[in-house]
Formats: structure tokens, sequence, C-alpha cells
């Protein structure tokens, strides 16, 4: 490894220049790159798909000599990984540049808040892939996001492999805008986390057949469009469920044989303990078949969110995806002491925190684990800057 290391350290510095226009068409077609590139970017992987918009970008008010700027930097890293690292980093006023940029260009795919602040939101989510997964910065959630304590050399391996991935022509990339994109994507693979892709796309596979059911359904039928089931991860090894969870089921289980939900939405991925091979809303779905025989077409599972804010966030995009009458409640159903939380101003001021907004409004309380719930539309924004559950 050592050896191989330094034979890679006296290789020339050969970026991808910012001029060098669309992506030759002999470049490698990497799908399990392009499918995260599509979730975690959807702004820049549409440009980088359509040359005329790549172009476009790059004609914007201030962005030629940024993108020169930028690519100096990095030039005058020379071999010094850690330094090139920083260089792939955009500053307070790169993101002020590009989104004037995008602001001028108001065909370009964003959501709710418009180019310039999706633009943004992915040059950020760049920058916390390239602190946390390249320059070891303790994330938000350190016990179960970023690489972990690794190896100095294979931290210095991840940071080669990852160099070397961004200036490698990918076809269908932004490549030739900046190669920070790659570069981002390239650190989460090197680090085998591309959980964001895993479930992809999560319409299919196991919710299938919910969705399905979906199409036809007559949502008048019920006070309720949908149960939300959230997640308490266990914190032991090789452990399944947690206790909680096997609570949560329970519950689940007793409030849907009343007949007036038409839905179970199962919310909870590889959170706990870090790097589990376990994702609870799977797990939570595999019992209430198994044990509680409920219709595998009533249940939809969330195998993404880590956090209760991204509980309803995704259980929101989810019911967006259903076409879920959005004006009906939704019930959350979980502990009393994770429902109380849910309830308090400390999760408002968490979800403003950590989301931006609120993803629904809370609603009447029914008994001490059950709370209605109005999903927003808001919460359809894709934010990178969380790259495991954008």
């Amino acid at each position: 490894m050592t050896s191989l290391l330094i034979t890679a350290a006296a290789l020339a510095f050969a970026p991808v220049p910012a001029s060098a226009g669309p992506v030759s068409v002999r470049a490698a077609r990497d799908m399990e790159t392009e499918r995260l590139s599509q979730r975690l970017f959807p702004l820049f992987d549409a440009a980088g798909r359509d040359p005329a918009t790549l172009d476009r970008i790059k004609a914007g008010p201030g962005i030629s000599p940024l993108l020169r700027a930028r690519q100096e930097r990095r030039a005058a890293c020379g071999q010094d990984l850690v330094c090139a690292a920083q260089a792939m980093i955009w500053t307070p006023a790169d993101l002020e540049t590009m989104g004037r940029a995008a602001a001028a260009l108001p065909d370009l795919p964003a959501a709710d808040d418009g180019a310039p602040a999706q633009i943004r939101r992915e040059m950020e989510g760049v920058n916390a892939i390239v602190r946390t997964y390249g320059l070891g910065q303790v994330p938000s959630y350190p016990q179960i996001d970023g690489a972990g304590t690794i190896d100095p050399q294979e931290r210095q391996a991840r940071l080669q492999a990852a160099d070397w991935l961004s200036r490698t022509p990918r076809n269908l990339s932004a490549q030739a805008l900046d190669p920070s994109i790659d570069y981002a994507l390239a650190l989460l693979d090197v680090s085998d986390r591309t959980d964001a892709i895993g479930y992809e796309p999560v319409t299919e596979g196991t919710n299938a057949p919910a969705m399905m059911r979906a199409r036809t359904l007559d949502w008048n039928r019920y006070p309720f469009s949908a149960m939300i089931l959230t997640g308490v991860g266990p914190e032991v090894d090789a452990m399944p469920l947690s206790p909680y969870g096997k609570y949560h089921l329970r519950l689940a289980a007793s409030r849907f044989a009343q007949g007036d939900i038409p839905f179970i939405i199962i919310t909870g991925g590889r959170a706990h303990p870090r790097a589990t091979r376990f994702t609870e809303a799977e797990e939570m779905r595999r019992a209430l078949i198994d044990r509680y025989g409920v219709p595998a077409d009533a249940i939809v599972i969330e195998p993404y969110a880590r956090h209760t804010t991204t509980n309803l966030r995704n259980a929101s995009r989810l019911l967006i995806a259903m076409s879920a009458p959005l004006d009906n409640d939704a019930l959350i159903v979980c502990n009393p002491q994770q429902s109380a939380y849910i309830e308090s101003v400390q999760f408002t001021k968490r979800n403003a925190d950590e989301l931006g907004y609120q993803p629904g409004r809370i609603g009447r309380r029914f008994s001490p684990t059950e709370l209605a719930f109005r999903p927003s539309r808001t919460s359809a924004r894709i934010d990178p800057r969380d790259p495991l559950d954008p």
C-alpha cells in the first residue's frame, strides 16, 4: 500500500479544466455514481447531462474568473492531497456568485424556493462531504455519521482515490464545470457511505404493492391519510429491532386494527449503531407482516431517516409520492416520550435549525402515543448537506 501511494504521489496533477466543455462521449458511465449524483445534486446533475445548460451557467456573471481561481487554487496544491481537498471547498464568495448566476437562469431544476437556494444547498453539500469524509471534521451526529475512526494510511488512500476519480472523465457529469461535485461523490464512494441510494427508487421494491393500491384508493373513506410509525434504533450490534421498536410495533398493529387508516408508513434507516447492517423500517415491516398479520400492501417503508426530524420529513415525501391529499392529517404513532418531544418547542427549533423549515404541522393529540400531523410540500427539498439522507 505504501509503495502504491508513493508512486501515486509522483504522478502529475491533471485537473479537468473549467473551460473543457462537455465530457467526451468516450468517457465511461459509472451508473452507481450517476444514481448518487442524481439523488444528492439534482441541479448540478441535470446541468452535467445538458452541455447547453452547463455552458449557460459558465457564462453567468463572474463565473469564469471564479472557476479559474478555483482551478488555480487546486493546481497550487501540487501533490498535497489535504491541500487539494481544502481547495475543493466553495467559499462564501463562491456561493454568492453561483447563486447570482442561478438566479439568471430561471429554468434550472430546483425546489420550491428556487434555483439560487438549490444551488447553494448543493455547494454546501459538497463542502459538508469534503470536510467530513476528506478532512476529518467531526459531523453534527458523530455517533452515526461520518467515516468514524480510520487508519491514517487508509485516509490517505481515500483522499488519493477521490482525487483521481474526480479527474477521470465520467460521462453525464458536471466535471467540465468544476471537479468538486465528483470529488464529493467519490469520497462517499470510497468511504462506503452511499447510503442515500440504497433503496432507490423508493416507490418500487417492497413498496410497490402499497404504491399500486394508493393509485386507486378512495382517500375520502379515511379520517387519516396514513399512520407514521417512527423509528427508535438499537444501540447494540447485531440487534435488528430495539426494545422501543418492538413497543412501537404493538402500538401500530393495535391502531391499524381499528380500520380507519389505509397505510402504515414505517420510517427508520441504518443509523444505530454506526453502519449497522439492519435497516429499521425493513425489520419493522417484516415484524408487522409476520407477527401481526398486517397486509403487505398496507405498509410503506421509509428506509433513510436517522433522526426524528427526518422521520417526519421523509414520511411527508412518501405521502406526496403516493398522491395522498396533503390537506388531510396523518397520525404519528410512537412512545409517549418521543410523542411529547415531537410536540415540544425544542423539536420545532430543531427542525428550523437542521432542516430550515417545519416538515409539517403538529395537530391535535389523541392519546399519549398519537398526534395528528399535516405534511408540508416543503419537505420535498433535496438537501445534500446530509449526504446519507438528503
